[in-house]
């Protein structure tokens, strides 16, 4: 089923977007929570309208979505968490951790834009997540996950000195 919507859907789409969804999920809750319209012929007549109205400020919104792509192309983010054997790591990253990781550089993006394929990372290394500012403007943006902990350095084992053996005599056991 098809329909357009209203606002801004977390992990569906952006306001005006139209999308293809399960009946159930349009008619039980995107419907009754006024978020999308169907779309009829009408409501995209209607919304080819709106969006031919908003164009100067589409414009403007595109003009900003470039500009934090352009940040973001000159923003390396290192994200520093617990690890445990191997490359796991204790619990997960998703989009609101990059998101906050992202605003300590000076990058303002709001986490229902990011998208990480799985939702969660749960490993050590290079991962890439989505970026979706505007519904023109999408950047997959690569960053690195690694231990929080401080590399081990193994000291040097003392090298143990040989007894000196001696010979002591025991009493014997008597039978």
């Amino acid at each position: 089923m098809d329909i357009i919507l209203k606002k801004d859907v977390e992990n569906l789409g952006l306001e005006f977007d139209t999308v293809s969804v399960k009946p159930g999920y349009a008619r039980n809750f995107l419907l009754p929570q006024g978020l999308a319209l169907l779309a009829t012929p009408k409501n995209k007549a209607a919304l080819a309208e709106t969006l031919e109205a908003r164009k100067d400020e589409e414009a403007k919104l595109v003009a900003a979505a470039n500009a934090i792509v352009d940040q973001l192309k000159k923003t390396n983010i290192t994200i520093a968490t617990k690890v445990g054997t191997g490359d796991k790591l204790f619990g997960s990253i998703n989009n609101a951790n990059l998101s906050d990781e992202l605003s300590k550089v000076g990058v303002q993006v709001d986490k229902k834009y990011i998208k990480i394929p799985g939702n969660n990372i749960k490993r050590t290394g290079k991962s890439t997540a989505i970026i979706r500012l505007h519904r023109e403007v999408e950047y997959s943006y690569e960053f690195e996950i690694v231990s929080d902990a401080p590399p081990v350095v193994e000291a040097p084992k003392p090298v143990a000195k040989p007894k000196a053996v001696t010979t002591e005599e025991t009493p014997a056991e008597e039978a």
